[in-house]
């Protein structure tokens, strides 16, 4: 203790003073108890400098420690708490690693049949068709290659609470997981939800980032993955398109939740109408739901073209509904099972899926791939015209004609029949380089595009154009009608980014005596397409 601290003075005080001046040598022999009694000056002095022992040093600490106010920053307030990000084993990736910022892609330039070093051999097909009739990939394929399985039909195994990628079995050609044991689900390195002044966010305009979370699912634990979409059953070397997520420039998007999707659907319905690509859509969706529940098959019939499943525990039902052209439709030749030639009615609605809105809560329609085939258009029961259908005394149309007619009235038809929540997907962009569909061209690519290295052109950007434009139409008549909710997924450009994730010669078996087309349209599962069922749950909350 220095001579200059509190406690030394409080000392001095009580051993040299008090016995000098307040006390005789008589009460100092005395004992204490005594010496209390007999001079009270005494005990209220002792008092006093205890109370002087026990405050001064807490005074001191006080005065040389103070105590600051605890600053919590709006950086960490927003950030998400950590988590264990998944690392591959057993496999080496050092030819596709994830970096970002993403390089540009070598020799990159934005037409659509840029010369390819991968060369195939043309696939022969009948009719003159300048742009691509078939978005199936396979030219062979076995009967039941068309139709999303059953639970009841294909050994599954139990639901996982949470499935995390961590090694490809090269040996299998599948992706198997380590973490097969319950735990709970985990669905985002970012936040589970948009923040209140990121509602008016647009979930269109932004770019992909890695995200070594994904996949939530393999093709081991989902049985709804269509062998067409199956790129690691089949051989596909790379795994890194299926590790990224879309993010919005002004907000982060959440990874959809499978039990928080389930809830909110509860005791409702959902329907898909459209192409192979709205059905490559639900199988994504049945996948990531799950790792919650799987569903029983309900269809009414066999059809595989019309498919309903019940998640009992949530009494929801899910219903896909083949409807590629949107409005009514024939083939040319029934009898013919390769015709690809078609009637269609551009002024009549198509029953099969308009007789059910009646039905459903939710509504995703889209369309547009088989707009790219050779047909021949009535109205008011006439021939008015045809589209790639080199017949004599009939009108060549432009893609656009037919394409917007028939769209329009499918909205008509959502305006005047449907009482719940509409969602217009838009089109889905293909990626064929180094040729058309049916000459060579392929997709090679392994990474996605930044948004300045790539546009949309062509008949793509024109689909587009259609469905933004009808679409704006629909949404001005649809206020006048009370109730109407119609909304816009707007993914062209999110996925016009993505040329890395479409299952190319990897949606068959790898045969040199069979030359089969590439798939530059549909898309992997699992993949970048998950992304477009964390945007429909997240147009859903908003909506809400």
């Amino acid at each position: 203790m220095t001579t200059s601290s509190p406690l030394y003075t409080i000392y001095t005080y009580i051993f040299m003073i008090i016995p000098d001046t307040i006390v005789s040598k008589q009460t100092m022999e005395l004992p204490l108890f005594a010496i209390l009694q007999r001079t009270p000056r005494v005990a209220v002095t002792l008092a006093f400098v205890l109370f002087l022992l026990t405050i001064v040093p807490a005074l001191y600490s006080l005065l040389a420690n103070p105590i600051l106010p605890l600053s919590i920053s709006s950086s960490e307030t927003d950030r998400s708490p950590s988590v264990n990000h998944i690392h591959y084993s057993n496999h080496n990736f050092s030819s596709n690693q994830i970096h970002s910022p993403l390089p540009a892609p070598p020799n990159h330039t934005p037409s659509r049949h840029r010369k390819s070093s991968f060369h195939r051999i043309p696939t022969p097909e009948s009719g003159p068709i300048p742009s691509p009739t078939n978005p199936t990939p396979l030219t062979q394929q076995s009967p039941s290659s068309n139709q999303i399985l059953s639970p009841k039909s294909s050994p599954i195994p139990a639901p996982l609470n949470h499935l995390s990628l961590r090694h490809r079995n090269s040996s299998s050609n599948q992706i198997s997981s380590s973490d097969d044991h319950s735990s709970p689900v985990t669905t985002s390195p970012a936040r589970t939800r948009i923040r209140d002044d990121e509602q008016k966010c647009d979930l269109f305009s932004g770019e992909w980032v890695p995200n070594e979370e994904a996949p939530y699912y393999t093709n081991m634990t989902c049985w709804a993955i269509h062998d067409h979409q199956n790129c690691i059953k089949y051989g596909r070397p790379d795994t890194g398109f299926m590790r990224w997520r879309w993010k919005p420039d002004s907000c982060d998007l959440p990874i959809i939740d499978p039990q928080v999707f389930l809830e909110m659907v509860r005791g409702k319905a959902m329907g898909f109408v459209g192409d192979s690509i709205s059905r490559n859509q639900v199988q994504s969706l049945l996948c990531l739901l799950s790792r919650v529940e799987y569903p029983e098959d309900i269809s009414p019939s066999p059809n595989t073209d019309f498919k309903v499943w019940n998640y009992t525990s949530y009494n929801f039902t899910l219903h896909a509904m083949w409807s590629p052209f949107l409005v009514k439709s024939t083939k040319l030749d029934p009898t013919d099972p390769k015709s690809n030639f078609f009637n269609l009615y551009l002024d009549e609605y198509d029953t099969e899926w308009t007789s059910q809105l009646d039905y459903l809560d939710y509504l995703v329609i889209s369309s547009g791939h088989w707009f790219y085939r050779p047909v021949i258009f009535y109205e008011n029961r006439q021939i008015s015209g045809c589209q790639y259908c080199g017949l004599p005394n009939t009108t060549e149309l432009p893609l656009d004609y037919g394409y917007r007619k028939a769209l329009r009235i499918s909205l008509k038809a959502i305006l005047e029949k449907f009482k719940g929540l509409a969602f217009l997907r838009t089109f889905s962009p293909q990626h064929f380089e180094g040729g058309p569909w049916n000459k060579g061209g392929d997709c090679v690519r392994t990474r996605p595009y930044r948004r300045n290295e790539t546009i949309a052109e062509g008949a793509d950007l024109k689909v587009h154009d259609i469905q933004l434009e009808e679409f704006r139409a629909a949404e001005e008549e649809g206020r006048k009608k009370k109730g109407l909710r119609l909304q816009l997924m707007d993914m062209t450009q999110a996925m016009l980014l993505r040329p890395d994730g479409h299952p190319g010669r990897y949606g068959h078996l790898q045969n040199a005596e069979v030359t089969l087309r590439n798939d530059c349209i549909h898309w992997c599962l699992p993949g970048p397409i998950d992304n477009w069922n964390d945007i429909l749950l997240q147009m859903m909350k908003t909506e809400n």
